[in-house]
């Protein structure tokens, strides 16, 4: 594990399914670690929003670089635009040195500098996120900024729920996330 710290603060996400805990890692992805963590500290993940969106081998056909993960947070504009803070700057991998392994949490974007609410955990290793990967034309990859430490079990349940083009025809609500360590 690349980042483990004993002075990192740990979350519980607690879903329908089970529980996942995470270690945030706030020494190294301070901007990430921070944003996630305000969403928590606020409470605006609890009860709104939820697992919504699954990423498997099997469902991009038309994607030259796939990838294996599932997205959580508002999933819905109108959520979004009511209950998101501003978008954060980009810290790439190449500056944490957070690599999108197996468990790793990343804050989903757009372009760079439009991460804000939406964040997804890597099932199995995908480096094709990283700084100079092949799955953004921008090659930045995406802002990695914490570890599921116990709860992969739960991730892995959830991918493999029945989805429509990715999206999940039933999904998986977020009922609290909290942290469990300061």
């Amino acid at each position: 594990m690349c980042c483990t710290n004993n002075r990192n603060p740990r979350v519980i996400i607690v879903t329908g399914l089970g529980n996942i805990e995470a270690e945030i890692y706030k020494d190294k992805a301070p901007l990430s670690a921070a944003n996630f963590l305000r969403y928590v500290d606020s409470g605006k993940y609890n009860n709104l929003s939820g697992f919504y969106r699954v990423v498997r081998q099997d469902n991009q056909p038309d994607k030259k670089i796939k990838i294996e993960v599932i997205q959580g947070g508002f999933g819905q504009d109108s959520l979004i635009e009511k209950y998101q803070f501003p978008p954060i700057a980009h810290e790439t991998t190449k500056k944490t040195g957070i690599l999108h392994k197996d468990g790793v949490l990343s804050m989903a974007r757009y372009g760079p500098g439009t991460a804000s609410s939406e964040f997804f955990i890597c099932v199995g290793d995908q480096p094709a996120l990283d700084f100079d990967g092949e799955r953004n034309p921008d090659k930045q990859g995406f802002a990695a900024f914490g570890r599921v430490i116990n709860g992969m079990d739960v991730v892995r349940k959830i991918q493999q729920l029945k989805d429509k083009d990715q999206y999940l025809e039933n999904p998986v609500k977020i009922i609290e996330i909290r942290r469990v360590r300061d």
